[in-house]
């Protein structure tokens, strides 16, 4: 079995988060997948009962500059 290769950085609450640390991380040159379940994006974009989250994923050899990024940006 394949190792995995991606790493969930962070869950955020709202897509519109979700696509500002997207792109911080990309402007580093860090890929970046984000995951939501989809009927809290396209059916009712609605942030009730955990629809609204969304998961961060970074390659796992690109989390450290990741996390210290995230880090700046939360602070």
């Amino acid at each position: 079995m394949d190792e995995m290769t991606w790493e969930l950085l962070v869950e955020v609450q709202g897509r519109l988060e979700a696509e500002a640390i997207k792109s911080l991380l990309q402007a580093e040159g860090i890929d970046t997948e984000l995951f939501q379940e989809s009927i809290g994006l396209n059916a009712f974009p609605v942030t009730v009962d955990g629809l609204g989250r969304v998961q961060i994923f970074v390659p796992k050899v690109s989390s450290g500059d990741a996390r210290n990024l995230l880090a700046d940006y939360q602070s």
